[in-house]
């Protein structure tokens, strides 16, 4: 089976909320689905185009050249195929982790390297999940405008990213007690 464009569906799922310039899908995937999802304007911004070719998204305005400008809009047929992509199998994706294949080989390092790598990675995870329980806090707050069901999703999702974080933390602790303090 080929591989499918997931970007292209996190815009449509973007969309179909509401309409936006791809500066506002790039706000959005830098806010809202940080912790499950990320993209960076030199993707989203040929996908937009592609997906306009094929008749899934519209303009809705048409007042500027400049592409942060452009509002963009879900059409029928990109809802459909939207919908036909959530009720599709997942597709196994392989974990891709730097910083696990770095610690893999971190044997080779000395103990101070290895203390600065796991260091690094555990504040990664200090910061991020102080990160996703402000947000947790905003979302109890500031999601009037925003139907209820979305929300129970949008805190689903980020209780899943707290919860990874805080598993992650559990893990340098126990890391560092065991591999690098008593090597």
């Amino acid at each position: 089976m080929a591989t499918k464009n997931r970007t292209q569906y996190a815009v449509l799922g973007i969309l179909s909320i509401a309409s936006g310039s791809g500066y506002d899908i790039k706000k959005y995937c830098d806010t809202v689905i940080a912790n499950v999802w990320h993209e960076n304007y030199g993707h989203i911004y040929p996908v937009l185009k592609s997906m306009l070719a094929n008749g899934l998204i519209e303009l809705e305005t048409e007042a500027s050249n400049d592409e942060r400008r452009k509002i963009y809009k879900i059409t029928d047929k990109g809802r459909e195929e939207f919908l036909h992509w959530l009720s599709e199998p997942l597709q196994y994706t392989p974990v891709r982790s730097e910083f696990m294949l770095k610690f893999l080989f971190s044997n080779l390092l000395s103990e101070n390297e290895r203390f600065k790598l796991l260091s690094d990675y555990q504040k990664r995870h200090e910061n991020k999940l102080a990160e996703y329980r402000n947000i947790e806090k905003q979302i109890s707050t500031s999601c009037e405008g925003v139907r209820t069901n979305r929300v129970k999703y949008l805190a689903a999702t980020l209780r899943y990213a707290i919860l990874s974080c805080e598993a992650a933390l559990k893990w340098c602790e126990e890391v560092e007690r065991d591999f690098i303090s008593g090597d």
